[in-house]
């Protein structure tokens, strides 16, 4: 019982650390002010990379399009090798829809060292260089805005001084995996991101989420966006890294009116998404995954272990620190099921989750060494250090 009296203490120290110290990572009121119109609206360019997304662009696409912005905005719609007939829907929902004009292009196969999105995107960016836009917007093919959105993303922008304003789209929660798994995804990335650290001036934390990026030209060609990272496979925490380190401003917050539509009925689904990366992340460390999953075990399993052990054998050694973390985990976990509207309930049901995202990660790193690590829609990329660096 010793161990695990120790385990629990050794938690229950480390969700206190976590609840005080990590930039309140479990509040949710990180998110754009209230629209305030600057005095001119500059001109942006949306760049949407898409491959295979047929399924998704009725219900994405027309929302786009109908932005309501006061200044010139353009659609650029880069079809990455699909053959579902993703570039022609588009073209006809733009004949259907009407609304801000859609430029559809197609950048080829990437080449060895890039990834198939961020090869897309830098086809899409030099589209939209032509027309000179102070501001890109970068979003994917599966996320829905809404009319005002991109108003209060550039008001933001221009507002609070930042080169990047990222908001985490809400993901579907609809299907009975995806309310167990996917608020947990949120509130794990924030809790290795915190918001707050990220959007204060002069802190190393930087992070964005793909799903809707603006990003201002000047600190796209500063930071050499994509060039500079054309091997990422979590491009945006990479977006928002780079821009960082040239000298940008950075916020990220989590969204209102930008949803995703794209749905993971299935823990199958959900497993391919977060697998996919999760190596990826770690860097393709095996030091690094040994010590994730010690932390995860400390962190997440170790409290009901502990109660289930203390009640067994009647130590409160054990029970009472192991109740006491389990209690601060469930209770940061609260506002992000709020967030989601979904029952409280899940919040004691943390620990199943975070076992799920254990086996997860260990099994991306798996699959890596088999050669099938970030493996999406038909492709497979290499470990970006073992590509040649083409300068």
């Amino acid at each position: 019982m010793s161990a695990i009296v120790w385990s629990a203490a050794g938690s229950l120290v480390a969700w206190l650390w976590l609840l005080l110290c990590q930039g309140w990572f479990w509040r949710t009121d990180v998110r754009l002010p209230p629209l305030r119109d600057p005095d001119d609206w500059p001109d942006v360019c949306v760049v949407v990379p898409a491959r295979d997304e047929a399924e998704v662009l009725p219900a994405s696409l027309p929302s786009v399009l109908a932005q309501d912005y006061p200044g010139r905005a353009e659609v650029f719609l880069v079809d990455d090798g699909s053959t579902d007939g993703t570039g022609e829907i588009a073209r006809e929902l733009a004949r259907r829809h009407g609304g801000l004009p859609l430029t559809v292009g197609s950048p080829g196969d990437p080449p060895a060292g890039w990834t198939g999105k961020l090869w897309a995107v830098r086809h899409g960016m030099a589209l939209a260089r032509t027309r000179d836009p102070e501001y890109l917007l970068l979003t994917d093919a599966d996320i829905a805005h809404a009319p005002d959105s991109l108003r209060r993303l550039v008001a933001a922008a221009r507002g609070g001084g930042f080169d990047v304003v990222s908001q985490m789209a809400r993901l579907r929660v609809e299907s009975r995996w995806e309310r167990m798994v996917v608020p947990a995804f949120v509130y794990f990335f924030a809790q290795l991101y915190p918001f707050r650290r990220i959007g204060g001036d002069g802190t190393r934390t930087a992070a964005a989420a793909g799903g809707c990026v603006l990003l201002s030209a000047g600190a796209a060609a500063r930071a050499r966006i994509p060039d500079a990272i054309r091997q990422a496979v979590i491009d945006d925490v990479a977006l928002a890294r780079a821009v960082k380190r040239s000298g940008g401003r950075v916020w990220l917050g989590l969204a209102d009116g930008v949803d995703s539509v794209r749905p993971y009925p299935r823990l199958h689904d959900l497993w391919r998404m977060v697998s996919r990366s999760a190596y990826a992340q770690l860097r393709h460390s095996p030091l690094l995954l040994l010590g994730t999953v010690a932390g995860l075990a400390l962190v997440y399993l170790v409290p009901p272990v502990a109660v289930a052990a203390g009640a067994v054998t009647g130590s409160a050694g054990a029970a009472v620190p192991g109740a006491a973390a389990w209690l601060v985990m469930s209770g940061t976990y609260v506002p992000l099921l709020r967030y989601y509207r979904q029952p409280l309930w899940l919040a004691p049901l943390l620990p199943f989750t975070a076992a799920l995202y254990l086996l997860m990660t260990v099994d991306s790193a798996v699959q890596h060494h088999r050669g099938r690590g970030a493996a999406w829609k038909g492709r497979t990329y290499a470990r970006p250090t073992a590509v040649r660096d083409e300068g």
